[in-house]
């Protein structure tokens, strides 16, 4: 197995590209000669019939070189990843505002782009659904509404000596990547299609194409470096654009590029799902809770795309840390004439523990107890320790963890400080909270849960690695690299990854999950134990020793001691094989989706953040003044990446339950559509005590190097940010024990309705 100790903080492998300005992103690489760029021509219609499309201004718009319609795709006109629903073109129906009609191909972006908007379409107007109440009314859903359940809630209710009622809601988030949707598609021979693309998901890029050109999966190779962030919006979102430069290249001979505009992209790909919260609860005096009926509404747009398993998800953590006896989850999963929501960092896991993180506030304002002290009682504990769907948690440190956090954060007595200050203040109000993450590791999708890696090691004894996964600032590629070159024991400096492509491991499942570390890994590690198995039988034959150790000051053999350089080329002299793919598949896991249950995680991952708040309570503004975080990746691969990736996740989970608001018209139109309009996390909203400390303590689960994932488990500690805004504003009205109405996102607007409705 992997060597399980503390590894080194190797800096990102781009970062001195990142810095110098030398990275190179898709949109950087060389245009050659006769290079067309693109543009969509869109529906304005959140849902109507399409009786006439007259696109002659179009095609006589200067620069254009081309205009397509469904009718001119040669195979399926879907770039949907589960469903066939999501059509590259509309065809006879435009679902969403935004929706994508024809495709223009001009000679500059500019050109493409001003083009698009002189399509003249004629619609047949049809009832459209734009909300989940709306949606709900009409009765319009995706999937029936799913059920988790254990016990008899109702009843256990009925008998509970404290019962309480209570709702939320939620907004959706964009992804608002730096480097937006881009792909550029290059024909080769004899029907051959090169795809470079800014993907998450290579593979469902490349079937899609075959698919929508009506060709093999070997005709096409889709190629991706790096991205300049996705966070979840590159999983499917990234299939239309490939698609249509695809198509564009493969009919016009040409190479084709699709850059899309920050407006455009905000408009016509999906989001984090919105979700509307209800529940009944009931609990005892000292905050056990006995039962409880959680409901979950969401908004999923249009299309199917991966709304059935994120709404599963945001299912699977409606427990977090605790325990739930007698509890029934029923989850709506709502089809709007909105853009269809999609992955996000935390696929529906983040609205789930919010859910629940709410009821436990709630509870705890109506008994007038420290909502850490309910938290506490109601942790997952010996004998009360499997999960709603079924799963034991076997691995519960939530305890240990708060309890350290705690104490190294002084909650207790920053409580009071709290407290003192809100008594002396009648304008300006603070809140503290510490709230707990536990989040499921594995693509619930069982199938997705597997990936392969290509190993070179050459004859001068420099390494190369190929794999499924891909780098979107993560720092996947230098965990890979350090991996692969502790199995050698040569330096980092030594081994390099190339970029992610379909012709060199194929089948790959998407880069998400958290699992791309976990899986493309031990993947690695695979393929270079195989390289030096051969090896070490290579030595052992050749020198006649029984022993060989790789070590940092070369190969010792018996008595002898080589370099790998010197190693690898006697091994290449001696016809050694130096080339080796590597598998992986997660081992133990299973799921029923129809009863909801099974074992859909390999592990948990926690966590827990303490913040401290202050809010003005005259304009709604408000400032987190201090964090404190304690989280838990098992043995780090790589701790200063792995930090980063803890404080990046926390401020983006900040920023959706704070300032990140969707706005839509009463006609489907998004309003916040750039970044005028749409106010993500800066710098500023860092705040200025932010400290991250790992918990020491190793993965009881065989993982690479007893690691555990840590993309999208952090994103859940900004909760704590939520539920200090929750405290701040109750102390508006300290005596009153209930909780304030407070939704999500918590902008200065929310923030002062619930200050009234609290008041009130």
């Amino acid at each position: 197995m992997p060597d399980h100790a503390p590894k080194p903080s190797n800096p990102h492998d781009s970062a001195r590209l990142h810095v110098s300005g030398a990275a190179l992103y898709v949109d950087d690489v060389a245009e050659p000669h006769g290079m067309l760029h693109l543009a969509f021509g869109q529906s304005t219609e959140a849902h109507a019939g399409i009786t006439a499309i007259d696109l002659a201004a179009v095609r006589a718009a200067p620069g254009v070189v081309a205009v397509f319609t469904a009718a001119d795709i040669p195979g399926a006109n879907n770039v949907g990843p589960v469903a066939k629903d999501d059509l590259l073109l509309a065809d006879g129906e435009v679902l969403y505002v935004g929706h994508p009609v024809f495709l223009v191909a001009a000679t500059s972006q500019r050109a493409a782009r001003a083009a698009a908007r002189l399509g003249s379409i004629t619609y047949e107007p049809r009832p459209a659904s734009l909300t989940i109440e709306a949606a709900r009314h009409a009765r319009s859903l995706i999937e029936p509404t799913q059920r988790m359940a254990r016990g008899d809630a109702r009843a256990a209710l009925a008998k509970a000596p404290n019962h309480l009622n209570g709702g939320f809601t939620m907004g959706g988030q964009d992804h608002f990547y730096l480097e937006g949707q881009v792909a550029i598609a290059t024909p080769g021979e004899d029907g051959q299609v090169h795809i470079l693309s800014s993907t998450q998901h290579p593979s469902e890029i490349q079937h899609l194409v075959a698919h929508i050109l009506a060709r093999n999966s070997a005709d096409i190779t889709v190629e991706v470096r790096r991205m300049g962030g996705a966070f979840g919006g590159k999983e499917t979102q990234a299939a239309a654009f490939a698609a249509a430069a695809a198509l564009v290249a493969d009919t016009t001979g040409r190479p084709a590029k699709f850059r899309c505009d920050r407006d455009d992209d905000m408009i016509m790909t999906g989001k984090r799902h919105d979700f509307q919260i209800a529940y009944d609860v009931g609990y005892d005096d000292e905050g056990h809770i006995l039962a409880l009926q959680l409901r979950l509404a969401s908004r999923c747009g249009a299309t199917v795309d991966l709304s059935p398993a994120i709404n599963d998800r945001a299912m699977f953590h409606c427990d977090n840390c605790y325990w739930l006896p007698d509890v029934e989850i029923l989850s709506e999963r709502l089809k709007t004439n909105t853009v269809s929501a999609t992955a996000f960092r935390g696929f529906g896991g983040p609205q789930g523990m919010l859910a629940i993180e709410r009821v436990i506030d709630d509870v705890a304002a109506h008994l007038g107890r420290d909502p850490l002290e309910v938290r506490l009682a109601n942790l997952y504990a010996p004998g009360r320790d499997t999960t709603p769907y079924g799963m034991t948690v076997a691995d519960n440190i939530a305890p240990q963890l708060i309890a350290m956090l705690r104490e190294s954060a002084s909650y207790d007595a920053r409580r009071q400080d709290v407290a003192a200050f809100n008594a002396r203040s009648p304008i300006l109000k603070k809140g503290i909270a510490l709230t707990p993450v536990k989040f499921g590791i594995s693509f619930t999708t069982t199938h997705l849960n597997q990936a392969g890696a290509l190993v070179h090691v050459y004859a001068d004894g420099s390494i190369q690695i190929n794999h499924g996964g891909t780098e979107m600032g993560q720092g996947l590629y230098i965990k890979i690299a350090q991996i692969v070159a502790d199995v050698f024991a040569v330096p980092v400096s030594q081994v390099r990854i190339t970029a992610t492509r379909t012709d060199k491991v194929p089948n790959t499942s998407a880069t998400a999950a958290s699992s791309g570390a976990d899986l493309n890994g031990m993947a690695a590690y695979n393929a270079a134990v195989t390289i030096r198995d051969r090896l070490t039988d290579f030595l052992t034959r050749t020198l006649h020793c029984p022993d060989v150790q790789f070590t940092p000051g070369g190969v010792v053999a018996g008595a002898e001691t080589l370099t790998f350089r010197e190693l690898a080329r006697k091994a290449h002299m001696g016809r050694i094989s130096l080339s080796a793919t590597g598998y992986y598949a997660t081992p133990g896991i299973a799921y029923d989706r129809a009863a909801h249950q099974g074992r859909p995680f390999f592990y948990f991952a926690y966590g827990a953040a303490l913040a401290e708040v202050a809010i003005d309570t005259l304009t709604g503004e408000h400032k987190v003044l201090a964090v404190d975080i304690l989280h838990d990746i098992g043995r780090s691969l790589n701790p200063a990446i792995d930090i980063g990736q803890i404080e990046g996740g926390f401020l983006q989970g900040q920023g959706w339950l704070t300032t990140e608001e969707l706005v839509f018209d009463a006609k489907g139109r998004l309003l916040t559509h750039s970044p005028a309009t749409y106010k993500i996390p800066t710098a500023s909203d860092r705040p200025r005590h932010l400290t991250i400390t790992l918990w020491d303590g190793e993965n009881l689960e065989p993982t690479i190097g007893r690691s555990k994932a840590v993309g999208e488990p952090p994103f859940m500690l900004a909760i704590a940010v939520f539920s200090a805004l929750n405290h701040a504003v109750a102390a508006t009205v300290p005596d009153k024990r209930s909780l304030p109405p407070l939704n999500a996102p918590a902008t200065p607007e929310a923030i002062l309705r619930a200050i009234a409705g609290h008041r009130a």
